[in-house]
C-alpha cells in the first residue's frame, strides 16, 4: 500500500483523495477510542488515546505537508493551523483545493502517475 510506504515522507505531492483517506480512517480510530471511553474513561484508555496520538503525529504532518505541496504551498503553511479559527478555514481551503495541474516545484502531479509505477 502507498500510503504506508510515505508514512514520513515530506516530499512529493498527495492527491485530496490520500489526504481525506487518512483524515477518514483517524478520525474513525477516534471515534471506537471513543465509543470504548463511552463505558468510563479508564487510566488505560487515556494511555491508548495517547499513544494512538503520537503515532499519527508524524504521519499526519507528512500527509499534510504533501497535500499542501500538491496545491503549490510550501509545507511551512501548515503551521497557519495553529492560528485560532483562521488557521482552520484556511487549512480546509488548502486541503480541499484541486491539485496544481501538471508538474510543479514539489513534482509531478500524483493525477498523472500509474498506480502500479
Amino acid at each position: 500500500m502507498e500510503a504506508l510506504r510515505k508514512y514520513a515522507d515530506f516530499s512529493g505531492r498527495a492527491r485530496r483523495l490520500e489526504y481525506w483517506t487518512f483524515a477518514a480512517v483517524v478520525c474513525v480510530g477516534y471515534v471506537v477510542l471513543v465509543g470504548f471511553g463511552a463505558s468510563g474513561a479508564s487510566p488505560a484508555l487515556v494511555v491508548v488515546a495517547f499513544v494512538f496520538s503520537v503515532m499519527l503525529l508524524v504521519p499526519g504532518l507528512a500527509v499534510t505537508v504533501r497535500r499542501l505541496h500538491d496545491t503549490d504551498h510550501s509545507g511551512w503553511w501548515a503551521l497557519i493551523g495553529l492560528v485560532p479559527f483562521v488557521g482552520t478555514v484556511v487549512m480546509l481551503i488548502f486541503t480541499l483545493t484541486e491539485s496544481e495541474p501538471g508538474e510543479n516545484r514539489f513534482g509531478p502531479c500524483p493525477k498523472r502517475i500509474p498506480a502500479h509505477a
